[in-house]
């Protein structure tokens, strides 16, 4: 099976412990699993390429022997699906991102990194199956996270409630993670003034890509690149790429003349990006797009910029694409009060697993872990490696 260079740095958390943290919203008469077990059992469950309520109850009856007592479960009885239902229904997910987010992303205090080293991708994600029942449901039909573009871990996660923006729910982010050294990567959706405002207050940068729903900054930068020869500040990087039977070619060219005229917040440089690209048929296609960004050119070149423009992507063939096609999160029936988003962070966390046990195929991790269980108890922290 494929895999990866393990990150030394990253943690390895015991799922039991971290959601002990999360307050258990029923009744003691008649609760016979604590809260950390039914979360640590679906986790280790979609580990295991079982991807329904359903099918992890069917998972969690197969688990036997030294496994059950270190997952709490009685010799003779297994939850049934119905409860881990319920319990997902009436669970805060707040209260489950934020503990997942300190075990994948713990704070460093002493940890000082360069400004601009790590980008985080922002972006929202919709549920296909659920926008049909959104209108009846009341149901959130997004989930906007924040991810490593190089680990493609999922660091933060935050539920869009129907009626509201994603927009409007992109600033409760801000504060879950540390962002010391780090640059909010996003698109034309997230250039905002309030949320570029609190990354720089939280002590990151902003990378964001401009379009017309910011008319004026927007005009001011096309104004600028309009003739570069005008420029008193120019810099240029370009790639190739092949691949998919096609070639393609970036180059970017960045300029901080505007930094001091646009009243945009610490904005420090702005740069055009001309992609052009050649498919297997010989057509040559072109596309331009505008950008900002509060990095200066002393910790943001245009090589960099290029990087962590491109990096971006992270979040879309990394983790959109992956929990569709691989974890089936489009297709997924749940649909009632806090279900959805419980489950989306759950899913959330198999995938940061498999991500931190340096697997390159998710599909073939899935498939592994199908075959040994015990494999999949010893990666949420269940087991010892050497009792797995």
């Amino acid at each position: 099976m494929q895999s990866t260079t393990v990150d030394p740095t990253l943690p390895i958390p015991n799922l039991l412990r971290v959601f002990a943290t999360v307050p258990d919203p029923r009744t003691c008469r008649g609760r016979r699993y604590s809260v950390a077990t039914l979360l640590t059992i679906a986790v280790a469950g979609i580990l295991a390429n079982h991807t329904s309520v359903l099918a992890i109850a069917e998972w969690a009856a197969t688990v036997r022997g030294y496994a059950r007592a270190r997952l709490g479960l009685p010799a003779a009885a297994t939850p049934h699906q119905t409860t881990f239902a319920r319990l997902f229904r009436r669970i805060d997910p707040a209260a489950v991102t934020i503990a997942l987010t300190q075990a994948f992303d713990p704070r460093r205090p002493m940890v000082l990194p360069p400004r601009g080293q790590t980008g985080i991708a922002l972006d929202g994600k919709t549920h296909r199956r659920r926008r049909a029942l959104a209108r009846t449901s009341g149901a959130p039909i997004h989930m906007v996270s924040l991810v490593d573009h190089v680990r493609g871990i999922i660091l933060a996660q935050q539920p869009v409630t129907a009626g509201a923006s994603e927009a409007s729910m992109t600033l409760p982010l801000i504060a879950q993670i540390s962002w010391t050294g780090r640059v909010l990567t996003g698109d034309a959706l997230h250039c905002q003034t309030a949320l570029c405002t609190a990354v720089i207050a939280a002590g990151g940068d902003y990378l964001l890509r401009v379009k017309a729903n910011q008319p004026r900054l927007f005009q001011d930068i096309q104004w600028l690149f309009a003739e570069p020869e005008q420029l008193d500040d120019q810099r240029t990087a370009q790639v190739i790429q092949r691949g998919h039977g096609r070639r393609e070619h970036r180059q970017i060219v960045v300029s901080s003349d505007l930094a001091g005229y646009s009243p945009w917040p610490a904005l420090a440089q702005v740069f055009r990006i001309t992609r052009t690209w050649w498919t297997a048929d010989g057509t040559k296609r072109s596309a331009i797009r505008y950008g900002i960004t509060s990095l200066p050119a002393s910790s943001g070149s245009a090589a960099d910029l290029l990087r962590l423009f491109q990096g971006h992507w992270t979040i879309e063939n990394r983790v959109h694409y992956v929990k569709d096609q691989a974890l089936g999160e489009d297709a997924s029936p749940i649909y009632r009060d806090h279900g959805p988003d419980v489950m989306a962070i759950l899913r959330d966390s198999a995938l940061n697993l498999i991500r931190r046990a340096g697997h390159r195929s998710v599909a073939a991790a899935l498939r592994h872990y199908s075959r040994d269980s015990r494999a999949a108890l010893t990666l949420v922290g269940v087991l010892r490696s050497e009792n797995a």
